[in-house]
């Protein structure tokens, strides 16, 4: 059996072990400390954003975001459809109800006609959602604009889930500065890792307060532990921080790695029957986080299933692009508006190995399976 090709894996060097070593040589292995304090400085410039508060995950991020917009029991909350399961689970955590927006076809991300439709239908009836989950998917930004205008207009916080998008740009500028907050993923799959961990960046600095203390057990200050707030611990370890400020030196290194395995793949696969890679919108540069790609059935002679079991029989990791959380059991009572874009993606999207370490024979072994599972392809 060849050896086993991950379609994300981590991507570690000599710069992070030497950050974890300074963690070890100053004895700050409990949570928090300096390389905490750093991390959040480097970040926060490297995204353009004031503050970054740096957390045990992107859904702790979340988490805390939708409790700082107010979003409570009885609450709505929009959130785009074609995510992962994190984007929506925090809205439950808060007790709230989420509403599922389909995406569009030129960026695969929330559709802004669909939000004004619905923000408009909402208005009239005197119920209007709290806040907006709005996610940067695959590494390639929401239409920001249209977008953050429908939710001023409204009342409706915007919260940047740009968990799989660090790097990412719109219109120039870094995605998760806009809004009410934006959070980051440094899970181990992500452009950047600290094994498991993420950040909420804003431009409040009482809301990033707030957001250490909440993460912190919410403890008042008091010589002994007193606490009249209920609180989370949800802080990033010092040891993870010290991995994350070695993983931020080379992030655009890592960014320029996977745009180029798309290219490699659009290159080598563009011409089969069926196929359409994610389109990147005009608005922006996506970071290529994973390389996603449609297969047609109708055309193609074969579909998405078959070429993901035939890259398994390989040993080569790919998987299907998001189920839509609209079709989740989790969310069957949910109501969603919309859903034929983000249904149509499931059924025939794939996502290929895609991480800064694919060697490029690891790539061009993939791009041959796939070629291989296309009736008549050479």
């Amino acid at each position: 059996m060849p050896s086993r090709i991950y379609l994300s894996p981590p991507d570690v060097g000599p710069d992070e072990q030497a950050f974890v070593a300074e963690a070890f040589a100053s004895n700050w292995i409990a949570p928090l400390g300096p390389q905490v304090d750093a991390f959040e400085r480097e970040f926060a410039a490297c995204v353009g954003a004031p503050h970054a508060v740096a957390l045990s995950s992107g859904t702790a991020a979340l988490h805390l975001a939708l409790r700082l917009a107010g979003v409570g029991p009885g609450d709505e909350v929009l959130c785009s459809s074609l995510t992962f399961v994190a984007s929506a689970n925090p809205i439950l955590y808060q007790g709230a109800t989420p509403i599922f927006l389909d995406c569009e076809k030129k960026s695969w991300n929330l559709d802004p006609n669909l939000l004004a439709d619905v923000l408009r239908e909402r208005a009239r009836a005197g119920k209007l959602p709290k806040a907006l989950v709005l996610v940067h998917l695959y590494g390639q930004s929401a239409d920001l604009d249209p977008i953050e205008a429908l939710c001023d207009q409204h009342g409706v916080k915007l919260i940047e889930d740009a968990a799989e998008a660090l790097g990412a740009t719109y219109r120039g500028k870094q995605v998760g500065g806009r809004g009410f907050a934006g959070v980051f993923s440094f899970n181990g799959n992500k452009i950047i890792t600290t094994s498991g961990g993420g950040m909420l960046v804003t431009d409040n600095a009482e809301m990033a307060a707030r957001t250490r203390f909440l993460a912190t057990q919410a403890r008042d200050p008091a010589p002994h532990y007193e606490h009249s707030t209920l609180g989370f611990n949800y802080r990033l370890s010092n040891v993870l921080a010290a991995i994350g400020r070695g993983q931020l030196l080379h992030l655009a290194e890592k960014i320029a790695r996977r745009r180029a395995h798309f290219n490699f793949y659009q290159k080598a696969l563009g011409d089969l029957p069926g196929v359409e890679f994610m389109p990147e919108a005009s608005w922006g540069r996506g970071n290529r986080w994973l390389t996603c790609l449609t297969i047609d059935p109708a055309v193609a002679g074969t579909d998405r299933e078959k070429i993901r079991l035939a890259l398994d029989k390989e040993n080569i990791e790919a998987r299907p692009v998001w189920k839509p959380l609209h079709l989740q059991p989790l969310f069957a009572q949910a109501s969603r508006y919309g859903g034929a874009v983000s249904e149509a993606l499931f059924a025939n999207g794939l996502c290929l190995p895609s991480g800064s370490s694919l060697s490029d024979t690891e790539r061009a072994r993939v791009a041959a399976v796939v070629r291989a599972g296309f009736p008549g392809a050479r």
